[in-house]
């Protein structure tokens, strides 16, 4: 386990935890947690993630945290330190590629993003909210492009200046941030006329709302909410100080990850049905629900452009914590695999950012006649990484340690100067039986869904 270069760290436990949770906390809790609770019965969906994230949530992000301190490495190199085979290397490379194919694309709904608080803060609010809007801009081709690219600097300015410097700094800054900003958006959408319907229908679970596919989609959802099974968790790990305890971070991520679902659900659910007059199907716009719904929303308010500002500000930090959180898995990758530079290895994932992530911008309007399996690229991108690649390395994962490394060793890594696991038998468990076959089932029902022999 000879090392090229110096390995970073954390300064500390709130340095791993607001940097790991900065990781978790991105677009899918924001706007993809809202419009499945609100499609897939409310209050019972939500009750079903608080579940699913306490047993499987934290028994992989004990795994892949344990991993990565364990071994000092990013997923390639930690996996292949528990055997010469290529299956164990191969397992790591799929860590490995995740987040190198997510960024381009996440960079681009970033963009999107960053336009939409530029027009917010020049007082175009209400040109947002016009029907077509949304799709006029994403197909114009130069605007999308430039948003992506101006994205994109920020990340990697953010990952130039270091895993303290630059992950640590920003993360400590923006998580605050975005906890006030949502507590503050949240307190007012909840104050709208009709919004507490909204609110009973989110925080209320009814047996009657529930369905085999709450179960499913609040496991998939929980599955990329906490950055499962794209390397970053085994990244962040390898930088983590020995005298860190694992299982108390990992608690502190969840529920700082599922508290921020709870207030994004809080602050558009309510909202929406407020605008709607409580017609829940309103909810269900899916990923337009952010640049189409929610100006509109925000458009029939008093305040509405202060309330834009607010929201895709906080939508920003959420999106710019992922990113770096992404990227920076990707650049250790190159340090480890490569023996490059911090300072080579940024401007390698630079140039697969700007390739593949212009596709992705442009796949909407010049490259519209392009596709992948009739998916735009962005769409494919999402789909193979999400629905495919995700699940498949959380199996790998859980075989890693329960089948080669062995439960004890985690247990070992987990106890370093005397912490506690408590949640040990929870963790042997599920890592051994339930989160393989969980995961088996999301990859099945998810390519299901797209060959269209499910709905979901």
């Amino acid at each position: 386990m000879e090392q090229q270069h110096k390995r970073s760290a954390f300064s500390g436990k709130i340095g791993f935890v607001l940097s790991a949770a900065g990781a978790s906390v991105g677009l899918g809790n924001i706007w993809r947690f809202p419009y499945l609770a609100a499609k897939y019965g409310g209050g019972i969906f939500l009750l079903v993630y608080i579940l699913l994230a306490v047993t499987f949530g934290y028994t992989m992000i004990v795994a892949e945290t344990a991993l990565g301190r364990m071994t000092r490495k990013s997923p390639v190199s930690a996996y292949g330190t528990f055997g010469k085979g290529k299956g164990l290397r191969l397992g790591g490379w799929i860590n490995a590629i995740i987040p190198i194919l997510i960024v381009p694309y996440y960079s681009v709904i970033g963009g999107w993003v960053v336009h939409y608080l530029a027009e917010y803060l020049c007082g175009r609010g209400s040109a947002l909210a016009a029907d077509g809007y949304f799709s006029a801009f994403i197909s114009n081709g130069l605007l999308p492009e430039l948003s992506f690219l101006l994205f994109t600097v920020i990340t990697l300015g953010i990952i130039f200046a270091g895993v303290r410097n630059g992950v640590e700094r920003v993360s400590k800054v923006m998580m605050p941030v975005l906890v006030v900003l949502s507590v503050v958006i949240a307190g007012y959408s909840m104050t709208r006329p009709g919004a507490l319907a909204g609110v009973k229908y989110f925080l209320v679970p009814n047996p009657a709302n529930f369905s085999w596919m709450t179960v499913v989609t609040a496991m998939g959802q929980m599955f990329y909410s906490l950055s499962i099974a794209m390397g970053i968790l085994v990244t962040f790990g390898s930088y983590m100080k020995k005298d860190v305890s694992i299982e108390e971070s990992t608690e502190n991520v969840e529920i700082f990850d599922t508290a921020i679902a709870i207030m994004a659900g809080l602050m558009i659910i309510p909202a929406v049905f407020a605008f709607s007059g409580g017609d829940p199907d309103t909810l269900q716009a899916g990923p337009a629900l952010m640049f189409i719904t929610i100006p509109k929303v925000f458009d029939s308010m008093g305040m509405g452009t202060a309330a834009g500002v607010l929201f895709f500000v906080l939508v920003l930090f959420a999106a710019v914590t992922s990113s770096i959180a992404l990227t920076e898995s990707a650049v250790s990758t190159f340090e480890d695999e490569l023996g490059w530079s911090r300072t080579r290895s940024v401007v390698l994932i630079a140039g697969i950012m700007v390739a593949l992530g212009s596709l992705s911008a442009l796949g909407y309007g010049p490259l519209a006649e392009v596709t992948v399996f009739g998916m735009q690229f962005l769409d494919f991108f999402d789909f193979l990484t999400n629905s495919v690649m995700m699940p498949v390395a959380a199996i790998a994962t859980c075989l890693l340690v329960s089948r080669v490394i062995g439960v004890e060793k985690i247990a070992e890594e987990v106890t370093q100067d005397g912490q506690r696991f408590r949640r040990k038998p929870v963790f042997d468990f599920m890592i051994r039986y339930l989160c393989p076959v969980f995961a088996a089932i999301i990859l099945a029902s998810s390519v299901a869904n797209a060959l269209g022999w499910i709905s979901m």
